[in-house]
C-alpha cells in the first residue's frame, strides 16, 4: 500500500475510520484524498488526519488506485455520475453503500467491472469491526488483496462468493451492533425493574457484554459450546434460557434479520 493512491468519496464516520486504520498501518496521509462537500467536514479532516481533501469527487478520484465510495445509499448514483468521468480502467472502486449491486455501480460508471462491494459495521470506529466484502468478476486477485488491506484496516474481513449474499451480511454484522446495544439497554433497564440501581445496573449490562465479547473471541469456542458452559442444570441461567426460548427468542432473531435483509433489498431497488 506504499505507493498506492486512494480517494475516498464521502468523509463521514465510516470513512474517517477506514482511513485512520490505514495510517495507523503506514500508509502515509499524502497519498490520501477525501473528497466532501462539507467544509467543516474537510476541515476536520485535514487537521485530524492530515490528508488531502476537496469538494470536488471527479478532481478527488482523477488519478487514484483506488477510490472508496463511503457514501449513503440513497445518493449513490449522483455520486456515480459525478465521478464516472475520471474513473480509468485500471482503478479498484470499493462501495460501502447498503443494497447497490456492483451492475448498478458498473452501469453508471460507463461499464467499469473492478468493483469490490463491502459492508464494514460501526466498531470499525475502534478497529475491532467486521467486513463482508464480494469481488465482482472483473476483480483480480491483486484487486481482492488491496481491497482486502483496506478494509482490514477496520479489523477482520470475511468474503462471500455471491452478491446475493451481501444483503446477509449487511443483516448479521452492518446492522448487528445494534441488536447487542438493544440487549445491553433491554438487560440494564431488567435489572433495574429487579432492584438495582441504575448506575449499577448499567455497568453490570455493558461489561458483561464485553466480557462476552472478549470469551467469543480469545476462548476459540463457538458461541453454542460458551452457552453450554455457563448453563448449570436448573440453576438460574437455565431458568433464564427457559424463559428466552418460551418467548421465540431464536425466531425474534430470525425475524429481525429477515427485515434488514428485505430492506437492504428495497435499497438496491431504490
Amino acid at each position: 500500500m506504499e505507493n498506492i493512491k486512494i480517494t475516498f468519496v464521502g468523509g463521514g464516520h465510516m470513512g474517517r475510520a477506514l482511513i485512520g486504520g490505514l495510517i495507523a498501518g503506514g500508509t502515509a496521509a499524502q497519498n490520501i484524498t477525501v473528497a466532501d462537500p462539507d467544509d467543516s467536514q474537510r476541515s476536520a479532516l485535514e487537521q485530524d488526519l492530515a490528508v488531502n481533501t476537496s469538494a470536488d469527487g471527479a478532481a478527488a478520484v482523477k488519478g487514484a488506485d483506488i477510490a472508496v465510495l463511503a457514501v449513503k445509499p440513497q445518493i449513490m448514483d449522483t455520486v456515480l455520475e459525478q465521478i464516472a468521468p475520471a474513473i480509468h480502467p485500471d482503478m479498484l472502486v470499493i462501495s460501502v453503500a447498503a443494497g447497490v449491486t456492483a451492475q448498478r455501480i458498473s452501469d453508471r460508471l460507463n461499464g467499469h467491472e473492478r468493483i469490490v462491494r463491502v459492508m464494514p459495521n460501526t466498531p470499525a470506529l475502534y478497529r475491532a469491526g467486521v467486513t463482508g466484502m464480494v469481488a465482482a468478476s472483473g476483480v483480480d486477485e491483486r484487486g481482492r488483496e488491496l481491497a482486502d488491506k483496506v478494509l482490514a484496516a477496520a479489523g477482520h474481513t470475511v468474503w462471500v462468493d455471491d452478491e446475493d449474499q451481501m444483503d446477509a451480511v449487511t443483516a448479521v454484522s452492518g446492522s448487528g451492533p445494534a441488536y447487542f446495544f438493544l440487549l445491553v439497554e433491554c438487560l440494564a433497564r431488567a435489572g433495574q425493574n429487579a432492584g438495582l440501581p441504575e448506575q449499577a445496573a448499567e455497568q453490570l449490562a455493558r461489561q458483561t457484554a464485553y466480557g462476552a465479547g472478549v470469551m467469543l473471541k480469545e476462548s476459540g469456542l463457538d458461541a453454542a459450546e460458551l452457552r453450554r458452559r455457563v448453563t448449570s442444570p436448573g440453576g438460574t441461567t437455565a431458568a433464564a434460557l427457559e424463559s428466552l426460548n418460551g418467548n421465540h427468542f431464536e425466531r425474534l432473531i430470525e425475524d429481525a434479520v429477515e427485515a434488514a435483509v428485505q430492506r437492504g433489498r428495497e435499497l438496491g431497488k431504490a
